[in-house]
């Protein structure tokens, strides 16, 4: 695992395509932003562990649906 330390502000490049900028720090809580092509899914880890665990319970309904990639509904 790469550990990198950033500022509010200062961005990560990952590849060509993707950029991470750290927007703001509130108490324990980091907002990230997230530049991508649209073919490039990002979601948040909860958001998926969820969805593997509806696909394990039969008839139960997923809570959200994803929209612009960012997995929030």
């Amino acid at each position: 695992m790469l550990v990198l330390t950033r500022k509010i502000g200062e961005t990560i490049r990952i590849g060509d395509n993707v950029t991470v900028r750290v927007l703001a720090l509130r108490g324990g809580q980091v907002s990230l932003g997230f530049t991508a092509p649209s073919e490039v899914r990002i979601f948040r880890e909860e958001v998926l562990q969820g969805d593997a665990d509806d696909q394990r319970s039969p008839g139960k309904r997923p809570s959200h649906t994803p929209r612009n990639g960012d997995g929030r509904p």
